[in-house]
């Protein structure tokens, strides 16, 4: 990583006195000093043809100096002698948590809530960084997750609103109903998360703000745990239609066909009950909403708890329609069972927080 330093376009030492030059003993050799940052290498050299100062560090252990304790201490340093960071510039890949975290680290300090989407806390980190000041920030160039993941993986959730609603309602069985109760659930808890960020921002309770932040930091996760199940759903379906076309002219790929099936049909009973799981979870944080966040989104957690209960619901149906094609009777009961828990339980979250909004509703 690199930082640029410079004021009027001369670079100074502690002393004021230009510089370019690394400390050297008294056989030429570069001393390295100690710093005030652990798990980090850096040097800093003087770039004569644009007058700046350039500061390249190695961050050999993030979870010790994470990226924006290194680039506030550059920044610390620099307003000590009366300069100023102008940019930074990532050289090479970077985990995907290095930035969120920057991200977080930036609003708190702004005394906002943290709890924003992925893509926000990276556009957070890269504005506070300057990490677009020298060259563009692609993150799905520079952020090592991004740059392995598989596109074709996310084929749904990469499309508009109106191309979900096409794909659906097309004459392709797939997304169908799990799909479509994954990407419901989402919405209701992005509902609540919103709620959460809507009373962090409300006049007078910033005292309050760590609380709400933590709900919407919840909030977004499970979000995109949803997110993730809306293809998943579809790709567990696609495995069950794969296996009922493998051939079955011998005894061997009879059996074998057999074999398939039965494990798609369970992959694809489980997918949406993992999608019931993920949704009961979602709501003690609409309840919190509910019962503490700012009143005047009150039918905002109202529907979110009714987006949480259909997508329940519905995954429900799913869960059901593949475990009648299982043979194996202790996951049928195991699977079932955990059906009818969930379903109970959220028939009756359902029906204590509405209770809450109505009576907030007046």
């Amino acid at each position: 990583m690199a930082f640029d330093v410079r004021e009027n376009g001369r670079v100074k030492t502690e002393d004021g006195t230009p510089t370019g030059k690394p400390v050297q003993d008294e056989n030429g050799e570069e001393v390295r000093i100690p710093g005030m940052l652990r798990s980090v290498k850096a040097i800093g050299w003087m770039v004569e043809e644009y007058g700046i100062a350039q500061v390249s560090m190695n961050l050999t252990n993030i979870s010790v100096t994470p990226l924006h304790a290194a680039f506030d201490a550059c920044c610390t340093s620099a307003s000590n002698r009366g300069l100023r960071v102008t940019g930074s510039e990532i050289v090479g890949l970077l985990p995907l948590n290095a930035m969120l975290d920057a991200g977080r680290h930036y609003l708190q300090k702004q005394n906002v809530s943290d709890g924003v989407s992925e893509e926000e806390l990276i556009r957070i980190a890269v504005k506070s960084m300057g990490l677009d000041e020298l060259y563009p920030f692609n993150p799905k160039e520079k952020i090592i997750e991004y740059r392995i993941a598989d596109e074709k993986a996310a084929k749904l959730v990469k499309m508009n609103l109106r191309q979900f609603c096409n794909e659906t309602l097309s004459d392709s069985p797939a997304p169908g109903g799990g799909s479509v109760s994954a990407l419901v659930g989402a919405l209701g808890t992005s509902l609540g998360g919103m709620v959460a960020n809507l009373s962090a921002s409300k006049q007078g309770w910033d005292a309050r703000i760590p609380e709400f932040s933590a709900v919407a930091r919840q909030a977004q996760s499970l979000k995109d745990q949803l997110l993730h199940l809306v293809d998943e759903d579809t790709a567990a379906f696609n495995k069950v239609m794969d296996a009922y076309r493998l051939p079955k002219d011998s005894d061997e790929e009879k059996a074998a066909r057999s074999k398939a099936i039965q494990s798609a049909n369970e992959y694809a009973a489980r997918v949406p009950l993992t999608v019931m799981e993920k949704s009961l979870e979602a709501y003690a944080l609409i309840r919190s909403m509910a019962e503490n966040g700012n009143p005047a989104s009150i039918t905002d957690v109202g529907v979110g708890a009714l987006c949480i209960h259909t997508c329940v619901q519905g995954a429900g149906l799913n869960v059901r329609i593949n475990l009648g094609s299982l043979k194996n009777e202790a996951v049928k009961a195991e699977l079932g069972g955990k059906v009818a828990r969930i379903v109970s339980e959220s028939a009756m979250s359902l029906r204590e927080i509405m209770a809450v909004v109505e009576s907030k509703m007046g």
